[in-house]
């Protein structure tokens, strides 16, 4: 018996649904969120692979709370803390279970919290777990926020954003630093998408906007996009590490994080420190072609490019399927009016990037 087929039928009719798909490697990607190309770089797999030999277990075994916390989470996490400048540290299993672990375990009775209407999903599906007091304010919109704060009552005050934001691809206010450090609330930036992409070395948002990290500040980011490995980091003040370390689900509960992802994750680090500059290069020349030849600034290596037609971008994405090309058909509910999600990653060539940004305008 089909318990869900009238629900999977609708999806169908209304041109959303989904499904898997096998990765070609024969394929230009130009879908994945491996910013910098590191999920194909052999010298960091190896190198990884040959520090894991030497160790004495190559699994974690336990949760970090048990068994398992190892040195290698903890060198990384140390060298994280350093490059960006926060106190104190905590790797674990994915962003998804980062936002969770943050906003479930942060926002007790009595607080309120303020969320960017375009948080991912994650945040927003922490934000409905339990009794959560939460607004969602106008994208970006600085003055809803600063008013929203200065009328609350609550006991805490927490606002969550990203450093970019993943379908729209643009950055989030400056002014979101000031404005919770003046109203004494603590900020969670999101730099999933930031994060290996922007700042002087690549360290993301708060790097790219010369922000001084205060007491109230929390960054999350991700291992599995500009790091080309898996799993997340959250890094905050020594009283916020030690809380979530108590309270948080997804760290307590969950095996801690693999040793070859922390492993890779941190000669990643390793690898983008040392290439910054050239990096930064290589993006900025992406960008620039972008904007050549669609018209738009982006901010990271998004390129969100509307079609606003499920049933069209759907199509858009098997005519450039059958040239070469992966790219992302994004639709409800994930964005609001259905887009073609490109990534200009550093793992395909300029070439192969302005032949598909070619291809596409042709098919709008």
């Amino acid at each position: 018996m089909n318990f869900y087929e009238k629900e999977l039928e609708a999806l169908k009719r209304a041109g959303r649904y989904r499904m898997r798909e096998v990765v070609s490697s024969s394929l230009h990607d130009f879908a994945s969120n491996d910013y910098l190309g590191l999920a194909h770089n052999k010298e960091l797999h190896q190198k990884t692979c040959t520090a894991l030999e030497k160790n004495d277990v190559h699994a974690t075994k336990a949760s970090m709370l048990v068994n398992g916390y190892h040195q290698i989470h903890k060198d990384f996490e140390d060298a994280l803390c350093e490059v960006n400048g926060f106190a104190a540290g905590i790797v674990l299993g994915s962003g998804f279970n980062a936002n969770i672990a943050l906003i479930e375990s942060l926002v007790r009775k009595g607080d309120k919290l303020f969320m960017d209407e375009l948080y991912h999903a994650s945040g927003v599906l922490a934000s409905q777990l339990s009794a959560i007091d939460v607004t969602f304010f106008p994208h970006n919109d600085m003055q809803a926020l600063r008013e929203m704060l200065q009328n609350s009552e609550a006991k805490r005050n927490i606002v969550a954003v990203e450093g970019i934001y993943s379908m729209d691809g643009d950055l989030c206010s400056r002014e979101v630093f000031t404005i919770c450090d003046a109203n004494n609330a603590l900020l969670i930036v999101d730099e999933a998408h930031s994060s290996g992409v922007v700042g002087e070395h690549l360290m993301g948002i708060y790097e790219h906007y010369g922000i001084t990290v205060q007491s109230n500040h929390i960054k999350m980011g991700t291992l599995g996009k500009a790091y080309g490995s898996f799993g997340a980091f959250i890094l905050a003040d020594e009283h916020i590490v030690e809380y979530l370390l108590n309270r948080a689900k997804p760290i307590i509960y969950a095996t801690s994080l693999s040793l070859y992802d922390t492993l890779l994750a941190h000669n990643s680090l390793r690898y983008i420190l040392a290439h910054a500059e050239e990096l930064r290069v290589e993006i900025k020349e992406r960008q620039q072609l972008v904007a050549d030849i669609f018209g738009i600034q982006i901010d990271g290596l998004i390129v969100p490019v509307p079609v606003g037609d499920n049933r069209k971008v759907i199509a858009i994405k098997e005519v450039l399927l059958q040239k070469g090309y992966g790219v992302g058909a994004i639709r409800q509910p994930t964005v609001p009016s259905a887009i073609i999600r490109l990534i200009a990653r550093l793992g395909e060539s300029k070439e192969s990037l302005q032949r598909v940004c070619k291809e596409l305008a042709g098919l709008l």
